[in-house]
């Protein structure tokens, strides 16, 4: 009963971050594009059908592995991203702090001295970690279910074969 929690939370967590690129599944080109994954407006939407409907058969436990070998790569591809391309100054630019500081209704006061007295820096460094976090999380989860399949109550299984 466990893996098959575990295997609906993976595979809930990649239906949820999924389901924007279905409903804009050429969304994604420039970004696909300029990873180096051309054309991209052919893998845009295959990440959206991967990430959705992958998520879907992970979480039905239906062949399993290999589509959870798909996801383990685009997860992986998705760490490599955020760890060689840091948020850096495009997330906070000069002007976004200037207007920060001039409309301080926008932050709590302790959002203000978090935010405001380094300039951003201990901000961004938390995005940067969130997000190779999550990406490092997700991509091991997705590996974990390679491993070991679809597990005892699975689509799978109910057909006689693990894949």
């Amino acid at each position: 009963m466990g893996w098959a929690l575990f295997r609906l939370i993976i595979g809930g967590a990649l239906v949820y971050e999924g389901w924007p690129k279905i409903i804009a599944p050429l969304a994604q080109a420039g970004f696909v594009e300029s990873i180096g994954l051309a054309p991209g407006w052919f893998f845009s939407p295959l990440l959206a059908v991967m990430q959705f409907g992958g998520g879907l058969m992970i979480a039905l436990g239906l062949l399993t592995r290999p589509v959870a070998l798909a996801n383990a790569v685009m997860l992986l591809i998705t760490l490599w991203f955020h760890m060689s391309h840091p948020y850096g100054d495009a997330f906070l630019t000069p002007e976004g702090m200037a207007f920060l500081k001039d409309n301080l209704q926008y932050l709590t006061a302790e959002g203000q001295a978090r935010l405001l007295g380094d300039g951003g820096l201990a901000f961004l460094h938390q995005v940067q970690a969130k997000a190779e976090f999550n990406s490092l999380f997700w991509a091991a989860g997705a590996a974990l279910i390679v491993a070991f399949g679809g597990g005892r109550i699975s689509v799978d299984r109910q057909l006689g074969r693990e894949f």
